[in-house]
């Protein structure tokens, strides 16, 4: 079994201790960062064979000593524990989902199934235990529990033999797209659901005979439903899941139709445990904030949207920030919109035309009654139905957000993180394009993106994207937004490798995390503009970037996610998706997502 890479290894395959990239041209050159003294030594960029291999940091400095790191591979897709496989994709009936050949469907990101492959896996501690719950980025998601084991004296972790165990999401009407996640204040694993379905191109394309779109990233969910067409809404996805882990070690899922509706890149719940932010991956998306009425209980709230109000166009832009209150509902009063006789495998679920009167509008304007909104699905004239303003609210999120007056011009805005010791939450911006610019598509003029919208961000365009701090009250309440300078990245012509974004910067900024207790923001790359995705460490003292992890050829780094005190030691979790996909003669292994951490560090306060 696929298990793990030991520190051993993992110096095998950095090949040396390497260097800190950042500003400096030192091949020795470290920084120092935070009130706990944290350094990581650096790697530089792959190169020849080092282009096809995971490489990591192999030393950290904490409080003046240093340790041995390494990379410590927990599970890969394929994997059998338990006789289950992981990231093995099953239906509403919870049967093994397969492909026309008649082999099992497994969400690995290089085969025939729809989708990236593995995503977020977060670690839980409890009842004196540690779990990790993995989900899947394919159309149709998949969940798995396990147990983990930890060496008392090394800090080693390793997954528990027989201990794996699929999690239905059958109550949920299965999963979609599981993207990035959080381990909650409360230690449950919070999931996503990323891009989801236009209903209102639903319902306009579907073939009446067959229930089919033509389009394969909806068709493709047939297959949770046995292929029964009849069965499948896009209602149904583009939630937030919950996994809690209840006294007797079962996974427990929920989806939480509070949060709303929308392309869930990452819910991020807030130190007060009742606020939480919430990133729309897409082009014409908005950024949300949702406010829980009972700590650590996300069935009930009231949902926001935010507005930009531009303070700034230079070097990403800047923005005081005000918050559109949206709706407040319950997962009870919104599940009954969704599926009011209760029967998962009985499709009655709404239509987008029973909650929205639409009309032709133009030239960005619209008749007398609707109002003009440019979101994903670009210029549209829209009325909500009399009674409908829940539905619309929570079920056509970004839509609703935008009739309401809230910013719907955000691209592809990925991952989210907090400093409670600065009061800054960072989000991910991957691109700066489009509706982030003004009336213009990569710096020429192009109207789709702002006609009858807002048009309230208007900044340079710039592909290789930046991550931006918003400053957060004492309420959890972020009132300012602004790219970071030294995390903007910068274009370059392609050099002979490929790479469009400089090297020494970062590139398609994709998920982060901040390590509690320093001054590092931790930012992963999901980009083609590298020819190798990094993790990066940033210090928010001394600005520099420090390369801690590169991925092999194609694949992605996803949802790094720090845990500061497990028993002692420090870890970050990280998933390398689809690796080696377009490599001829990768063996199988080699194409395997996997899910492991980097750490076993002592000593971080």
């Amino acid at each position: 079994m696929k298990n793990y890479i030991s520190v051993a290894a993992s110096v095998a395959i950095a090949g040396a201790i390497l260097a800190s990239c950042g500003s400096s041209s030192s091949d020795d050159t470290t920084t120092t960062t935070g009130s706990s003294d944290v350094t990581f030594t650096g790697i530089s960029t792959p190169t020849g064979d080092e282009q096809k291999e995971f490489r990591t940091s192999t030393e950290v400095n904490v409080g003046g000593e240093s340790q041995s790191i390494g990379f410590t591979k927990l599970m890969a897709t394929g994997d059998v524990n338990n006789n289950e496989t992981f990231g093995l994709v099953k239906d509403y009936m919870d049967d093994v989902i397969t492909f026309e050949d008649g082999s099992p469907y497994i969400c690995n990101g290089t085969n025939d199934g729809v989708g990236s492959g593995l995503d977020f896996s977060s670690i839980l501690q409890k009842n004196g235990k540690l779990y990790m719950v993995s989900q899947f980025e394919c159309q149709v998601g998949a969940m798995y529990k396990s147990e983990l084991e930890q060496d008392a004296t090394t800090g080693r972790l390793s997954v528990k033999p027989n201990s794996l165990a699929f999690v239905s999401q059958k109550e949920g009407f299965g999963g979609f797209v599981h993207c990035a996640g959080q381990t909650t204040p409360w230690n449950s694993h919070l999931g996503s659901e990323e891009y989801e379905s236009d209903a209102r191109v639903v319902e306009a394309e579907t073939n009446a005979s067959t229930g089919l779109t033509g389009n394969k990233y909806y068709d493709e969910t047939v297959k949770f439903w046995k292929g029964d067409a009849s069965k499948l809404s896009p209602y149904y996805y583009g939630w937030t899941p919950e996994v809690t882990i209840d006294a007797n070690g079962n996974a427990v899922y929920t989806k939480h139709y509070t949060l709303g509706r929308f392309s869930h890149e990452l819910s991020y719940v807030m130190p007060d445990k009742k606020t939480v932010y919430m990133s729309d991956d897409g082009e014409n998306v908005a950024i949300f904030k949702f406010i829980a009425d009972k700590e650590e209980d996300l069935s009930a709230g009231t949902l926001y949207a935010a507005k930009w109000n531009q303070t700034s166009s230079a070097n990403g832009g800047a923005a005081n920030i005000s918050w559109v209150k949206l709706g407040s509902s319950t997962n009870t009063a919104l599940e009954k919109i969704i599926n009011p006789d209760g029967d998962i495998a009985t499709n009655d679920a709404p239509k987008f035309t029973d909650i929205f009167e639409s009309a032709q509008g133009t030239d960005g304007s619209c008749p007398t009654g609707y109002t003009s909104i440019n979101t994903s699905a670009y210029h549209e004239c829209l009325k909500v139905k009399s009674g409908m303003e829940s539905a619309a609210a929570f079920l056509e999120s970004r839509r609703y957000a935008g009739m309401m007056g809230a910013t719907t011009e955000f691209r592809k805005m990925e991952g989210i993180t907090y400093s409670p010791a600065n009061k800054k939450l960072f989000i991910a911006m991957s691109a700066l394009e489009r509706g982030m610019e003004d009336n213009k598509k990569e710096n020429e003029a192009n109207t789709k993106y702002d006609e009858g919208g807002n048009n309230d961000i208007k900044v340079d365009y710039n592909y290789c994207g930046a991550v931006y701090e918003l400053d957060v009250d004492d309420n959890m309440n972020a009132s300012t937004m602004s790219a970071i300078p030294s995390l903007i990245g910068e274009m370059i012509d392609k050099d002979a490798d490929g790479n469009s974004c400089h090297l020494d910067k970062i590139s398609n900024p994709d998920n982060v995390t901040f390590l509690e207790g320093t001054n590092l923001l931790f930012v992963g790359e999901d980009t083609s503009k590298h020819i190798n995705n990094v993790v990066w460490s940033y210090n928010l003292e001394s600005k520099e970037l420090v390369r801690v992890i590169t991925t092999p050829l194609d694949a992605e780094t996803t949802s790094p996610f720090w845990y500061k005190n497990i028993n002692g030691f420090s870890y970050m979790t990280v998933v390398t998706q689809h690796p080696m996909k377009k490599v001829d003669g990768a063996t199988t292994e080699q194409r395997e997502s996997f899910v492991g951490v980097i750490g076993n560090i002592q000593g971080i306060k």
